[in-house]
């Protein structure tokens, strides 16, 4: 397919918030996965999700060359679906889960349950019972009152690996939201005030119950490796002190995820390589300085795979002009990716489908719902002679949105299309009214 020099060409010459396959196209189209994004549009209609498999498959071989002795493990939370499932499988990936519905899935698919690992700060009986029933590799311990319930749930004679979620004391992640290693929120046990040790002792004490490790999870957006190199150093520290108290050396450390994807260009995002290379540095001179032996360690990608590959498509509905703002509203919003709305998320957006001579303006791009909040892009240029019925594809769209979509005003979750070598294909088709009929049982 031929390509024009415009716009998106020097968007690419920087460091791109697109796929790598995505290519400029005849009549002011994109292509990815060489399939055109206005031709996917007008077949699976607006909003759609278009995931490009080759990206998620490249940045999952991307951890793993990064990290080759280590466990890579994806976080579904991100985004999830019985394809994708089949992906890390292929791909030699591990699936962290937060629930029994994800843990279902997979299992649908024959994924082995020993790559799986069972988060959840409040995990219900059912997320329980069907972890121990599948027979999942970890179950992430994150209170004291999940040590006892665990073991006297857990069948036959052989005991359950867990890992003890601990709290090192440090603030990392993109929004307060979305820091989950610092002191004084609901995720894990603080290694400042002895609660992580006192879970150790306590699991150590439980038959049923194998402690294989330590976990712990900073946060989201997290842009430097340094954070977790901080990490490293407090774990690693915690485990001499387990050693030195018990008798015990454990041989695991997971470090979760938290890496980040760029949204806008230009955004920082290191490689898997960079936060590979400097963890492993601080994990090996730890290890020298604690007289410990190197764990085996695990990280659970999940943004910095998914959120790369996906671009999202709207329909403009309106255009409105107000003094010095321009207003496009578009046929999805807050129900589809409701990132802005929570914490302030920024995206870019690019009209496709339609060449057009008109010069950018600052646009900020509105959802369809009836809340002031419902803002998807602020503050982006689009062709001034933007107008309705244009299509708008909004990049680094593949994590935390149809995920974490919803049902507001019933406009129903948007489908999710794959794309690669020049074809394309339906993951998830596009929730109907009938859904929420069938779901409405009270007369």
């Amino acid at each position: 397919m031929t390509t024009e020099p415009d716009l998106f060409v020097r968007e690419l010459s920087a460091p791109s918030v697109w796929p790598d396959s995505a290519v400029s196209a005849p009549g002011g189209d994109v292509a990815l996965g060489g399939v055109s994004l206005a031709e996917l549009a007008e077949r699976h209609g607006t909003p759609a999700y278009v995931l490009d498999e080759e990206e998620v498959r490249s940045r999952a071989r991307a951890w793993r060359r990064a990290l080759p002795d280590a466990d890579i493990v994806y976080a579904a939370k991100a985004f999830v679906s019985r394809a994708v499932v089949d992906w890390m499988a292929e791909e030699g990936l591990g699936l962290d889960v937060c629930s029994a519905g994800e843990l279902e899935l997979a299992a649908t698919r024959g994924f082995p349950p020993e790559r799986v690992v069972m988060h959840g700060n409040a995990k219900s009986p059912q997320d329980l019972r069907t972890a121990l029933r599948l027979g999942v590799g970890r179950i992430v311990i994150d209170s004291d009152c999940e040590i006892a319930r665990i073991a006297a749930q857990v069948p036959g004679a052989e005991a359950q690996r867990v890992l003890v979620r601990v709290l090192p004391g440090i603030e990392a992640g993109a929004h307060r939201k979305i820091q989950t290693g610092s002191e004084g929120q609901k995720f894990g046990l603080s290694i400042a005030n002895g609660d992580a040790e006192d879970a150790v002792a306590r699991v150590l004490g439980q038959p049923k119950l194998e402690l294989t490790g330590l976990h712990c999870h900073l946060g989201s957006q997290i842009a430097s490796p340094e954070p977790y190199a901080e990490a490293v150093r407090r774990l690693v520290a915690l485990l001499a002190r387990i050693r030195d108290r018990h008798g015990v050396t454990l041989p695991e450390l997971d470090l979760g995820g938290g890496f980040a994807a760029a949204y806008l260009p230009g955004d920082p995002a290191p490689p898997p390589a960079a936060y590979a290379r400097r963890i492993t540095e601080e994990l090996d001179r730890s290890c020298a300085e604690f007289g410990v032996p190197t764990p085996r360690l695990t990280v659970e990608p999940g943004r910095s795979i998914m959120a790369p590959a996906g671009v999202a498509l709207y329909r403009v509905l309106s255009v409105k002009r107000s003094g010095a703002q321009v207003f496009v509203a578009v046929d999805g919003g807050m129900s589809d990716n409701p990132r802005p709305a929570l914490y302030g998320a920024r995206y870019t957006v690019r009209m496709v489908g339609r060449s057009t001579a008109a010069p950018m303006r600052t646009t900020t791009v509105v959802g369809r719902h009836c809340e002031a909040g419902d803002i998807l892009a602020q503050d982006v240029e689009l062709p001034e002679d933007v107008r309705p019925g244009d299509i708008l594809a909004v990049p680094a769209s593949g994590a935390y949105q149809v995920s974490m979509a919803s049902g507001y005003n019933m406009t129903g979750r948007p489908p999710v299309v794959a794309v690669s070598q020049g074809r394309s294909r339906l993951l998830m088709r596009r929730e109907t009214f009938e859904d929420h009929r069938s779901r409405d049982v009270g007369l």
